[in-house]
């Protein structure tokens, strides 16, 4: 068997690199030629996966990064993983896997398997992914096995990774799903079948919505337990120990990252669509966007102002202990610090480089710090006694 993945990011590289331990030989395709030439090399472009593992992939002879689509005309299984983000009006953006489609149905073989793991809009599949591939193929679509099966990836998560993180799939036809599942089930357990691609296209927007919700809702109960002056982790910690009907969520800065923010967006266009308003997704979309502006403001209450008061923002990622700044809501902080006159300055030595500006060291020689992303190596003794407004929920 022959498998190419396309898009070789948070997503697709460490399922490029799982597959590889099960099947003759997998092609990792990006169109970045930068990032096919570190892994060429055998270095890892993100956290889950560490030079070792990339260079073991290679050196088995298994695993092949690449930037020619070519790869497609032999493959029998294909997957896309590249990115479904938003328009600069929070929309639904399709564009980066439709021209990836577009070209993997030109070159696309009868009976190859089609595998979408992007995020989408329910329907996508039907109405807009399977005819795309049939008017560029020239092919039928009982030609070729479709099928779709949402991405499940939370970097730095331990515990939960490609091979144990249980996996929806989801065929056009009987005979797809039963392709699809064979091929997951070499390297991942459990599998889960979806009755319908609509099924599992709405699963994966359900997951995330719940999230956001629950994420902005938790926000809301921290601000009001820092008014009467209760500690909101405690309280969290309380409620955790009923055994049922709850789950902890924890305050912070916001929901960034590419799925929380942006997937209960596809599902709210999804549902004007038809006429049907999810007021919550509304809701909580708004409270995260507030969040940046609530911290801004406590941080001018606690210096009195923030004209030419110099504050550092430590952590710029949208999570703990990656560099991923897709999304991050440090960045509407940062900006809405400068617009009150605060000379801002950021630390994040995962990042390191962002938006034409570079970390800087921790110092004694700021007004304020505000602890926005709380990496593991931070060391926040070298602040000396410099206020810190923590965004975590302990004020």
């Amino acid at each position: 068997m022959i498998v190419t993945v396309i898009g070789q990011g948070y997503v697709g590289l460490p399922l490029a690199i799982a597959a590889s331990k099960s099947v003759d030989k997998v092609f990792g395709l990006d169109t970045n030629i930068e990032k096919i030439a570190e892994l060429i090399q055998g270095k890892s472009i993100i956290e889950d996966l560490s030079d070792d593992e990339i260079q073991a992939a290679l050196h088995s002879g298994t695993y092949f990064p690449t930037s020619d689509y070519d790869v497609v005309e032999e493959s029998d299984v294909i997957l896309i993983c590249v990115p479904t983000p938003l328009t600069k009006d929070r929309k639904p953006d399709l564009s980066i896997l439709i021209n990836a489609l577009k070209i993997v149905g030109k070159k696309l073989k009868k009976s190859c398997l089609v595998i979408v793991e992007s995020t989408i809009q329910p329907t996508t599949c039907r109405k807009i992914l399977i005819p795309l591939l049939v008017d560029e193929s020239g092919l039928k679509e009982e030609d070729f096995y479709f099928a779709y099966s949402p991405e499940r990836i939370d970097p730095r998560n331990d515990k939960w990774k490609i091979s144990n993180t249980p996996k929806l799939v989801s065929g056009n036809s009987e005979e797809s799903l039963i392709k699809a599942v064979s091929f997951y089930k070499s390297f991942i357990h459990p599998i889960i079948t979806c009755e319908t691609l609509e099924i599992a296209e709405t699963a994966k927007l359900l997951e995330n919505s719940f999230r956001l919700v629950n994420i902005s809702f938790i926000n809301e109960i921290a601000d009001f337990c820092s008014k009467i002056g209760v500690d909101i982790n405690q309280v969290i910690d309380a409620a955790a120990t009923k055994p049922y009907g709850f789950m902890p969520f924890y305050p912070g800065l916001g929901a960034g990252g590419h799925c929380i923010p942006v997937d209960p967006l596809y599902l709210q266009a999804s549902a004007k669509e038809v006429n049907s308003n999810i007021k919550f997704i509304e809701l909580a979309a708004t409270i995260n966007d507030e969040r940046a502006n609530h911290f801004t403001d406590l941080a001018s209450k606690k210096l009195g102002t923030l004209s030419k008061k110099k504050v550092l923002v430590i952590g710029v990622a949208y999570k703990p202990n990656v560099a991923d700044i897709r999304e991050t809501t440090v960045e509407a902080l940062i900006v809405g610090l400068k617009q009150k006159g605060a000379q801002v300055s950021w630390h994040d030595d995962l990042v390191n480089e962002w938006n034409g500006e570079k970390s800087v060291t921790l110092s004694k020689e700021f007004d304020l710090a505000i602890i926005a992303t709380p990496h593991d190596y931070l060391d926040l003794t070298k602040l000396g006694d410099v206020p810190i407004l923590n965004t975590r929920g302990s004020i």
